[in-house]
């Protein structure tokens, strides 16, 4: 198949829906993590397809879900400094810190600017050499690559006045740490973007140490169904192991030259994760090579003490323990225009895919 509609059939998802129950014949629980996977079950319906013993949960897939409330105040701290420019993607300035938002920041006459890449960042701060222009870089391996070019740009390029704020995070330190904390998880639905980076190399672990198995996942409804397909089939015959459904952009060594950049530039520290606490190894740092262009490095703010939601469930949401219809706060106070936890903030959070495709 080659285009998207071939990938939407309807009869054809008939088919798999078919093939799927009749294998079928226990209870499973699949989790996806990834948060374009999330959008992509919603928006399609795919949970109303399944037969009702197969039960798919959402994890902690989306980047802007996951960051800290903490970096949020860290990322305000820099904004409030004097001659300082922060540059970040669009989602990230909605998320609430523990008293204002980097929106709230903007709107006071702080220097905050939104880019589409680190590129548009470094633009930024050759265009004002008397200013220090901070990126914010959050997201998994899939955005991590980018990043990294963009440091060793500002190195070739000797931009002396930018500087990067790391949050960026590896996925498998959390899929490990669900199944160790004792979330029911039958197998995973694999994220199609960070594998087409990393590989498959990084998910061996999870059938070896804990018999769950993980397929790479395209985005379409066929690509969904048929991971779910395999999935169920691993977990009836008892075989979990790790396999690629998206063929088509995934390979099993991954992008060899992206991973270097990447291991180049960043390097693994302990970080945390909302509703998983802190994770060993689970970050990435700015390499001591690089040390120049890390903000926690050249800047020393005070940050107030951070200060969770009480009745905001993100946490509890992004474990798979809950759904966001289980948050008294969903569609309630919280809403897009209004977002209370992270996870209705980005299009990727599951607050905001069911707000937008399963309310009722």
């Amino acid at each position: 198949m080659k285009f998207i509609d071939e990938f939407r059939n309807k009869e054809k998802a008939k088919k798999i829906v078919r093939a799927i129950e009749n294998i079928s014949t226990k209870e499973i629980k699949l989790m996806e993590v990834c948060g374009g996977h999330t959008m992509s079950i919603q928006k399609f319906g795919i949970p109303s397809l399944l037969p009702p013993q197969i039960e798919l949960l959402s994890g902690p897939g989306c980047p802007v879900c996951v960051t800290d409330r903490k970096y949020i105040d860290q990322a305000i701290a820099y904004a409030r400094l004097d001659n300082v420019i922060i540059t970040t993607f669009g989602d990230l300035i909605r998320v609430p810190g523990s008293s204002s938002s980097l929106d709230n920041e903007k709107a006071k006459g702080r220097s905050i600017k939104i880019v589409y890449s680190i590129l548009d960042a470094l633009k930024i701060a050759k265009e004002n050499p008397t200013k220090k222009v901070i990126f914010l870089a959050i997201g998994f391996e899939t955005t991590v690559p980018g990043t990294a070019a963009g440091v060793i740009t500002a190195a070739k390029e000797n931009v002396d006045n930018f500087y990067v704020f790391s949050s960026h995070k590896v996925m498998p330190p959390a899929m490990n740490a669900l199944i160790d904390e004792g979330v029911k998880i039958n197998g995973y639905i694999g994220p199609g973007h960070v594998s087409t980076i990393t590989g498959t190399g990084i998910y061996s672990g999870l059938a070896e140490n804990f018999n769950v198995g993980c397929v790479i996942s395209g985005f379409e409804p066929l690509d969904l169904l048929q991971s779910i397909y395999m999935l169920v089939k691993q977990f009836e015959e008892k075989n979990p192991k790790v396999e690629i459904q998206y063929k088509r952009a995934v390979k099993v060594e991954g992008n060899i030259k992206a991973k270097e950049m990447m291991y180049d530039v960043f390097e693994y520290r302990d970080d945390w994760w909302r509703g998983l606490g802190t994770l060993a190894n689970s970050g990435l740092g700015i390499s001591k090579k690089y040390a120049k262009f890390d903000a926690e490095r050249k800047f020393d703010v005070e940050v107030e003490k951070t200060k969770e939601d009480k009745g905001c469930i993100c946490g509890e949401i992004l474990k798979g323990l809950k759904s966001p219809k289980d948050c008294s706060l969903f569609a309630n106070v919280c809403d897009p225009s209004n977002p209370v936890g992270a996870c209705m903030v980005s299009n990727e959070g599951a607050c905001h895919a069911f707000y937008k495709y399963n309310r009722e």
